[in-house]
């Protein structure tokens, strides 16, 4: 069944569910909501190999004052892990659009952290009128900034990944010492490995065709850089390079890795609070 317009109803209660899938086409995508419905909207994007509970130590301060949104990527999470799915960025992008418009956000201020700052770009470049500002989050800004290449690889040999294996894929996006929650380790596991590989291709293959500065100086859009100073994937000094987007905001996080959202959730909030107090939706 479908609307006249040609799109699927929606589930009896999602508008205002706490948690509900959205049936789009190519596959499921997993929505949470925090914060009341009337609220200024605010749309968080995880990372590659990552979901929704990424953000969960971030949520409350955020849900104070905002309709928190988050989505499980495609492939992440609990949505859907179509073997023959699209995981590019600009899809993903349109993905998250489609949950904005369905659940009746006409604006949102967009977050990102790390590669999920990708696909909050690449909505802001599809549908400026979504999005009233950006922030990022230890998002790289270009290939050359990476430098996590040869960093705990996993192949498919050896899928599904121990805890250990996990651990030391990971261990780059976290501060040295940083005990990584089991159960992000559990949900990385459940991953399929056509998914994690297609997610991590779709990454560096956005970034190589244009730095993200260069895809933002001309879009006009607030924009916030929040990083962990002790970032582990990404050239710590490289996010200065955002400074070329004019009026940029840079927010570091003196003893923070690549993963402030777990590693500091409190002065990270803070930060992001501070910016969309006056870039609200």
């Amino acid at each position: 069944m479908t609307l006249p317009d040609g799109r699927s109803p929606l589930p009896a209660g999602a508008l205002d569910a706490a948690e509900t899938v959205l049936p789009l086409d190519g596959g499921g995508i997993h929505v949470c909501q925090d914060g009341p419905r009337d609220a200024p909207a605010l749309l968080l994007i995880h990372g590659s190999a990552a979901s929704t509970r990424s953000w969960d130590a971030i949520v409350p301060a955020l849900a104070a004052s905002h309709r928190v949104i988050r989505i499980d990527l495609l492939g992440h999470g609990r949505s859907a892990k179509p073997v023959d799915g699209d995981y590019g960025i600009s899809e993903q992008a349109r993905r998250a659009a489609r949950v904005l418009d369905l659940l009746g956000a006409e604006r949102a201020v967009v977050a990102g952290h790390s590669s999920g700052g990708l696909t909050a770009v690449a909505l802001a470049e599809q549908h400026p009128e979504l999005v009233t500002a950006l922030a990022l989050i230890n998002t790289g800004p270009h290939l050359d900034a990476f430098t996590a290449k040869q960093a705990g690889t996993i192949g498919p040999a050896q899928w599904p990944p121990t805890d250990e294996q996990i651990r030391r894929f990971a261990s780059g996006a976290f501060r040295e010492g940083y005990a990584i929650p089991q159960e992000l380790v559990d949900e990385l596991r459940g991953m399929a490995f056509h998914a994690f590989t297609s997610a991590m291709q779709a990454s560096l293959g956005y970034l190589g065709q244009q730095p993200v500065p260069d895809r933002l100086a001309n879009l006009g859009k607030p924009l916030q850089v929040i990083y962990g100073q002790l970032d582990g994937r990404w050239r710590p000094s490289s996010f200065a390079d955002y400074g070329a987007v004019p009026g940029a905001r840079l927010d570091p996080l003196p003893g923070v890795g690549h993963t402030p959202i777990l590693e500091a959730p409190a002065p990270t909030a803070a930060l992001l609070l501070s910016f969309t107090a006056t870039h609200r939706a």
